[in-house]
Formats: structure tokens, sequence, C-alpha cells
């Protein structure tokens, strides 16, 4: 308990150094001052006053000096204090930091034998973010000029917006539309002109019920396939006892289904390119697009 008190403690910017002497130690296997030098811009000195801070006053027994490697190796009783140690958290650091990684010396290895698929978002202009998170925060309806598919000239809309939602693939926000009387979802790339602020709306996210729904989506391998060829899928998604459930919020399930490459309208020919299935559509119904 002391422990985790006194690392609640540290300062966001020593956090953040003690997050890459992690990093670098349990996931390339050498730390060395140069590694905080060149990723954060500071002295060998104060990287050096850092690595040992570290050691001395939060995990003495996590890093020992290699006169070999003339670096600093995980000791075999490591234990992660700044850090998530699965794979899936450093997977995710090298897809988000992929792009800085010429610039930090000790990732460099790691990053030459890493790829990652850049898809360029959707453009969203700087004029129009702005309003709009100043309405989420402070619970204000926004004019603002909106196009679709459907509507390709530029409409007037009334929204109240409150979140602000990535997709992996476009941003979007969730509002009450004046309009239509009920919760949209606006893509941000598709706002015309720029937003103008009004007065505080009564339509927040407390009154969003698709928002507020707590749902959970069952992923099953689909049953076309083999039992050698289900266990297989099962292991691809880290499922448990045959399925994967997937906790959503009620607006958000479309999105999810598209993030697994599910089309509910349709079933694939073939069980090896559909691979995966919704169990529960049924329960998920309402929250589909029609």
């Amino acid at each position: 308990m002391k422990r985790e008190q006194s690392i609640a403690q540290v300062r966001w910017d020593l956090a953040l150094r003690y997050r890459l002497i992690e990093t670098v130690a349990w996931w390339e296997g050498r730390l060395t001052t140069q590694h905080l030098m060149q990723s954060f811009g500071i002295s060998r000195q104060q990287a050096s006053k850092d690595i040992n801070t570290y050691i001395a006053e939060h995990a003495p027994g996590n890093l020992t000096y290699d006169r070999r490697l003339k670096g600093y190796v995980p000791s075999a009783a490591f234990q992660p204090l700044f850090i998530d140690d699965s794979a899936d958290a450093y997977l995710h650091l090298l897809n988000q930091s992929h792009e800085r990684a010429p610039h930090i010396e000790g990732l460099a290895l790691a990053y030459a034998h890493t790829e990652v698929l850049r898809v360029p978002d959707r453009t969203v202009r700087a004029e129009v973010l702005r309003p709009l998170l100043k309405a989420c925060r402070e619970g204000l309806r926004l004019e603002t000029e909106y196009v679709s598919l459907a509507n390709p000239l530029p409409e007037v809309r009334l929204i109240a917006p409150h979140t602000l939602v990535y997709t992996g693939m476009r941003w979007h926000v969730r509002a009450y539309c004046e309009k239509n009387r009920a919760y949209r979802d606006f893509v941000l790339s598709r706002l015309r002109g720029v937003p103008g602020l009004l007065d505080a709306s009564s339509h927040g996210r407390a009154g969003d019920e698709g928002w507020n729904a707590e749902v959970t989506l069952r992923i099953e391998p689909d049953p076309r396939l083999s039992a050698q060829q289900r266990a297989i899928i099962e292991t691809d998604y880290g499922m448990r006892d045959g399925h994967l459930a997937v906790a959503s919020r009620g607006a958000l399930v479309q999105y999810v289904l598209q993030r697994f490459q599910i089309d509910t309208t349709k079933i694939e020919p073939k069980a090896a390119a559909q691979q995966i299935v919704v169990a529960n559509l049924d329960e998920l119904a309402r929250w589909l697009y029609k």
C-alpha cells in the first residue's frame, strides 16, 4: 500500500521517464542513460540520477548493471511498477509511437522489424474541433452546417454534442440533433464552415439512452468450421470457453462490428472467409443499422 501511494505521488514528468526505463529494460533488454537523454533532451547526469532514483526509491530489485553490455538489464525478479508488461500493451505502444522511433535509439531495433499500416485519418479542421470540444465540456448547443450522402448540400443543424468518438478509421461526435429529436452521430469531416456556440442544452449525455446502455457482444468462431479450425480462431481472438465477450455501449455496437469486420446483413459462402460470427444478434438488434 505504501509503495502504491509513493508511486501515485511521483511527478508526471518523472513518471514518464520511469515508464521509459521499464519499457526499454523489459522489452529491449538493455537500458542506458542515452535512452533517457535522447527521448527527453536531458543531460547524462540527469539521466543517471533518474535511473538511480528509480532503483533506490521505487524498484530496488528490478535492474542490475551489466558491465559487459554497459547498461542496465532486468533482473529475474523484475516487477513493473509504471507500465503494463503485457504483449498487447507493448504492441499498442509500437503502433502509437512508430513514427517517433528514429528519435529513440533504444527502440530502434524493435521498430526496424516492425511495420505499421498507415491509413490517413479523415480530415478534421481545427476551427471545427475547438468549438466542439468547448460544447462537449460545457454542455452547450451548437449551430453547424452538415453534409451527408443522403443530403450532399450543406444543411444547418442545431446539435448538443457530448462525446467525441474515434472508431479506428474516423472521428465523429455523439450529439442530440434538434432536427431529428434524437441522439445521432455526426462525422467530423462532414461538418462545414465554423460551428457557432449557442446557449446551454438540456440534452446532455445523461439523456442519451444509446450511450448509457451497456451491452455485450458475444463473438464466436463460425460454427461451419471444423473443431480444429475453431480452436485456431479461439486462440487468435483470445476466446474463453469458445467465445469472446466484448463490452460496448449500445450506440457503439455497429462500430465494434466494423472493427471485427462483421457484416450482419450477409453470410460469406465460405466459413474460412467468415471466421467469426456474433452469437447474440437478437439482443443487439435495436443497436444495429436498419
